[in-house]
C-alpha cells in the first residue's frame, strides 16, 4: 500500500521536507480588502469569473507556499475539526500530517498550523469581497444580483465557521483573562468588509459574538433577497435552501432555538436534494462522492491542483479504499470505538465502518475490493468512496465531491431546537426521521435524568461523521471529549479526556496578523498547546 504514496512523495513534494512545520512563520498575509490590481483583473474577467473563484478556492492548494501536506483546501479544515473531537481518530503513523491537531501540539500564535487556518479563511473571505466590491447592486443585471446573493452566502459560511472556531468560550484549562490581563470571552474574529480601507483594516478589533452574529445575519438576509435571481443550478453554488441552512446553523450557535427550528424547516421545505437512502450511502461507486442529493457541495475536477497532486485532496485523506492515497497508506480515519458500539446494529450507517473482528456486523460491510479491505484497521471509515469506485487512478478516483451541507443536518437541527424548547417534541421528530430513513426499529425510551438533546446530537454526529461539523456541537454544548476508556481505539498519545469543552477548541489568532492589525495585540486567546 505504501509504495504508491512513497513514489508520489519523491516525485512531487521533495521540497516539503525543507519546511519545518513547527517553526515560526515570518511572512505576513494582509487581510484587507481586494487590491486595485485584483479588481481590475476581476473586472476584465466578468462577474461570473468572480463567482466561480469562490467554489474554486474551496480546493485551493498550498496557500502558505510551503507545500505542507495538510494545505489542500476547505476539506482539510473539515478534517482538522473532526480530529479535534472524540468522534474520529487516526492510528499513530508518520503519514498523518494532521496529527498535531489531534495531539494538541503547536497550536499557538507562532506556528504554521494556526497560520494555515487563519490565512485560509481570510483569503476565502477575500474571494467574496472581490465580487461584492466590483459589482454595484444599483446597476447590476438580474443575473449579477443572483451572483451577489451567492457571494453573501459564501462570506457568511466563512465567517460563521471562523467565528465559532475562534470565539473564546469557557473550558477546563484556560481562563478568559489572558496573559495581557484582557478578557477575551465571546470575542470572535475581525470583520473585513468589502471596500474596507487599509487604515481601518490595520486597526480592526475582534468582533464580539453579538456584533458578528448581526453581520452574518445581514449577509444572509441579503443572500435570501438576491439569490433567487441566480440561474446557475449546480450544487457547487449555494441556493436558497443553503441560505436557510446557514441561518439554521447560525441560530443554533446563538442558542436561538425558535429561529433555528424555523430556518431548518425552511431549508427542508426548499431543499433541492433529498435524504440519502441506504443504497445511496453504501454504494461503492457513488457513496458520498456524488452531490445530486446534497444541498451544497465541493467538487474536485481532474484539472484541479489538488487532484493532480495525487495525494493532497479529500479522497486521498478520507477514502482508505483509494489505494494511492494517504488514508490507505496508514493515515486512516477511524470512528471512535465507543461511538461505533453505541450505534444500533439495525442502523445501516454502522456498515460504513469496518467491523471489529467478531463484531455483529463483521462481513456485512460492502467493500470495493474485499481482499484489500482485509488490511484496513478495524473501525476504518469507508463512508467516502473514490469516484467511480476507482481505487487505482487518482485522476479518476479523486475527481470527486464531498458535502458542505446536506438536508439530513437540517432534520437534526430542527429536532434539537424543538427538544430545547419542548422536551419530548424533538425526540418525536428524531424518531420519525430515524424510523423513516435510518433504522426502522429505532426507539428511544426516556428515563429520569435522560437528556433528549444528547441523543439527538449523538445521532447527528453519526450522520455527519467526517463532514467537519460535529466540532461545533461539542463546542457550543460544552461537551467533553472522551478518548481514554477501556476498549478505546485511540492512540495513547491522543487519548485525552476533558471536563467539558476542550481548551484547544478556542483557536489562536496568529502573530503575523497582530503585526498588521494592532487592535489584536493583547487580545489573544490563551495558547492551549500541551495542556493535556
Amino acid at each position: 500500500m505504501k509504495t504508491n504514496i512513497t513514489k508520489m512523495f519523491v516525485g512531487m513534494f521533495c521540497a516539503a521536507s525543507l519546511f519545518t512545520t513547527t517553526s515560526c512563520i515570518e511572512e505576513t498575509f494582509p487581510t484587507s480588502a481586494a487590491t486595485e490590481s485584483q479588481l481590475q483583473e476581476a473586472g476584465a474577467k466578468g462577474t461570473e469569473s468572480l463567482l466561480w473563484a469562490m467554489p474554486a478556492f474551496l480546493n485551493n492548494f498550498n496557500t502558505q507556499g510551503s507545500e505542507s501536506h495538510y494545505d489542500w483546501g476547505y476539506g482539510a479544515i473539515m478534517h482538522i475539526r473532526d480530529v479535534m473531537t472524540g468522534d474520529m481518530t487516526v492510528p499513530a503513523t508518520g503519514y498523518d500530517w494532521f496529527s498535531n491537531w489531534a495531539l494538541n501540539q503547536y497550536q499557538g500564535e507562532s506556528y504554521a498550523y494556526a497560520q494555515f487556518i487563519w490565512n485560509y479563511y481570510y483569503q476565502f473571505i477575500q474571494t467574496s469581497n472581490n465580487l461584492l466590491t466590483a459589482v454595484d447592486t444599483t446597476t447590476a443585471t438580474k443575473d449579477e444580483l443572483g451572483m451577489i446573493g451567492a457571494a453573501y452566502a459564501y462570506r457568511a459560511l466563512a465567517y460563521l465557521d471562523a467565528a465559532q472556531m475562534y470565539e473564546f468560550l469557557p473550558n477546563d484549562r484556560t481562563d478568559s483573562i489572558n496573559a495581557a490581563g484582557n478578557n477575551v470571552m465571546n470575542l470572535t474574529v475581525p470583520i473585513v468588509r468589502e471596500g474596507m480601507t487599509e487604515s481601518d483594516a490595520r486597526f480592526n478589533p475582534r468582533a464580539k459574538r453579538d456584533e458578528m452574529a448581526k453581520f452574518i445575519l445581514e449577509d444572509l438576509d441579503n443572500a435570501e433577497k438576491l439569490i433567487g435571481n441566480l440561474k446557475i443550478s449546480t450544487k457547487t453554488i449555494p441556493h436558497l435552501d443553503a441560505v436557510y441552512g446557514l441561518k439554521a446553523r447560525c441560530y443554533m450557535w446563538l442558542a436561538d432555538y425558535e429561529n433555528a427550528k424555523k430556518y431548518a424547516r425552511l431549508a427542508i421545505d426548499n431543499n433541492t436534494g433529498d435524504v440519502m437512502t441506504e443504497s445511496d450511502c453504501l454504494n461503492t461507486t457513488t457513496g458520498f462522492n456524488e452531490p445530486s442529493k446534497w444541498m451544497w457541495a465541493c467538487t474536485q475536477q481532474k484539472e484541479d491542483d489538488v487532484v493532480s497532486t495525487g495525494i493532497l485532496n479529500w479522497t486521498s485523506w478520507m477514502s482508505p479504499e483509494a489505494q494511492y492515497g494517504y488514508s490507505a497508506a496508514g493515515a486512516t480515519s477511524l470512528i471512535d470505538a465507543a461511538m461505533y458500539n453505541r450505534i444500533s446494529n439495525n442502523d445501516f450507517r454502522k456498515k460504513m465502518y469496518k467491523a471489529p473482528e467478531g463484531g455483529a456486523l463483521e462481513g456485512q460491510e460492502v467493500f470495493i475490493d474485499a481482499d484489500f479491505a482485509k488490511d484496513l484497521p478495524e473501525y476504518a471509515g469507508v463512508k467516502f468512496r473514490p469516484n467511480e469506485g476507482n481505487t487505482q487512478e487518482y485522476s479518476v478516483g479523486s475527481s470527486s465531491a464531498y458535502p458542505l451541507m446536506r438536508i439530513e443536518e437540517m432534520y437534526f437541527i430542527e429536532a434539537e431546537a424543538a427538544e430545547h424548547l419542548v422536551p419530548g417534541e424533538g425526540i418525536a421528530l428524531l424518531k420519525d426521521f430515524m424510523v423513516t430513513y435510518r433504522n426502522a426499529k429505532y426507539n428511544y425510551v426516556s428515563v429520569d435524568g435522560d437528556n433528549g438533546v444528547e441523543e439527538i446530537v449523538f445521532q447527528k454526529r453519526v450522520e455527519l461523521w467526517g463532514e467537519g461539523l460535529s466540532f461545533y456541537d461539542y463546542k457550543r454544548l460544552d461537551m467533553s471529549v472522551t478518548r481514554d476508556y477501556e476498549g478505546t481505539n485511540v492512540d495513547s498519545k491522543r487519548a485525552f479526556n476533558t471536563d467539558g469543552r476542550p481548551a484547544w477548541m478556542n483557536f489562536c489568532i496568529v502573530r503575523s496578523e497582530k503585526n498588521n492589525n494592532s487592535a489584536l495585540v493583547g487580545y489573544e486567546n490563551p495558547d492551549p498547546s500541551d495542556l493535556y
